[in-house]
């Protein structure tokens, strides 16, 4: 089940010298040989501007608002989420139900599709079809103020595509200019700490009841989630020796161990829960390739690994989360827990098998 457009993991052929004119964006192959999103970064523009280049010509402007947009996607029936940062893919197939929604945070709970959205990050959102090896192919691509893709609906043979046409009727915009007013990118925030509140930060750690408890934590004492991590250090948070996050996932497989696994950006988090198959690695992605879920991670740019534990009600939540050279995360995996194992000791006992590092690293 990969990105109908361009596996991450696919090779492409040397491609020949882009012409970055408006005429050549609209006549460009797009996912004919390279993923949107490689393709952008090689003309120097971001990935919505290459979607806004072909409005009147297979794509329509359309209204990004999730409250608007995401209850109308039920109809469509099955259909592919895919919410990707640099370095991650998450790919789901399942159909768009029980939107919850919010101001600052609204939520998508339908089982196989699981999202968290926050609203002001869905800026520009478009209705795409293209023609791909004789077929159509039809996706709702949503972006943020910089154009930097947030979420993207694809449809499958057995979404509703009377229904598809009906949203984009219901929901195009006014303004079908092929122009986009981007904002620069927000750069990503480095590790962040406060060393004299140490002793402060560890006694509210352990005090916390919920999870989501922590980013509040870190955000009064003025630091974010990877410097608490370096500042706290053992028992609670303790960094993994490289290749942790593919050995995790290798071993979730071959137990068939449930785990949820968070793949998300600044405008939406994806989330699988379940078992996963058996990865293969098609370098330089290491890839889960089940039916109804794909991941796709490039390995090689994990920076720092970190095995975190935190209080709550239930006991304490466990989880494996990586972050990028730049301090970005990129992917988190959790335990998923269920009547079979209600305290997750299936994946405890999974990542606390994996070896911690002796390479110090500043706070």
């Amino acid at each position: 089940m990969a990105d109908p457009i361009m596996p991450p993991f696919a090779t492409t052929t040397p491609a020949p010298p882009a012409d970055t004119s408006r005429t050549g964006l609209h006549a460009a192959p797009v996912g004919a040989h390279r993923r949107p999103r490689d393709m952008a970064e090689e003309l120097g523009l971001r990935e919505a501007e290459l979607v806004a280049a072909r409005v009147g010509d297979g794509a329509t402007r359309i209204d990004p608002a999730p409250d608007r947009l995401i209850p109308r996607l039920t109809a469509l029936g099955p259909v592919m989420g895919l919410t990707r940062n640099d370095h991650a893919v998450s790919e789901k197939i399942g159909v768009y139900d029980a939107y919850v929604p919010g101001q600052h945070a609204a939520m998508v709970l339908s089982g196989e599709i699981d999202l968290r959205i926050f609203p002001r990050h869905w800026v520009h959102a478009f209705a795409v079809e293209t023609e791909q090896n004789g077929r159509l192919r039809r996706s709702i691509q949503v972006f943020d103020a910089a154009g930097d893709a947030v979420h993207k609906i694809h449809l499958r043979d057995g979404s509703d595509a009377d229904a598809f046409a009906a949203l984009v009727t219901d929901l195009a915009t006014e303004d079908m200019t092929d122009h986009l007013d981007l904002v620069p990118r927000d750069p990503v925030e480095a590790a962040k700490s406060v060393p004299e509140k140490r002793d402060v930060l560890l006694a509210e750690w352990d005090r916390m009841t919920d999870t989501h408890q922590f980013l509040r934590l870190t955000s009064k004492l003025r630091m974010n989630r990877l410097g608490a991590y370096r500042l706290a250090g053992a028992p609670r948070a303790e960094r993994l020796a490289p290749g942790a996050t593919e050995a995790l996932v290798t071993a979730l497989a071959a137990s068939g161990t449930a785990a949820m696994i968070f793949v998300g950006n600044r405008g939406c988090i994806q989330i699988h829960g379940g078992p996963v198959g058996t990865p293969k690695t098609v370098e330089p992605w290491f890839n889960i390739l089940d039916p109804g879920f794909n991941l796709h991670l490039r390995g090689d740019r994990i920076a720092e690994i970190w095995r975190v534990t935190k209080p709550t009600k239930r006991g304490p939540a466990l989880s494996l989360e990586c972050f990028d050279a730049e301090g970005g995360l990129i992917l988190q995996i959790f335990a998923r827990r269920d009547d079979a194992d209600p305290e997750g000791r299936a994946f405890a006992t999974l990542l606390g098998a994996l070896p911690a590092t002796t390479h110090a690293l500043e706070a």
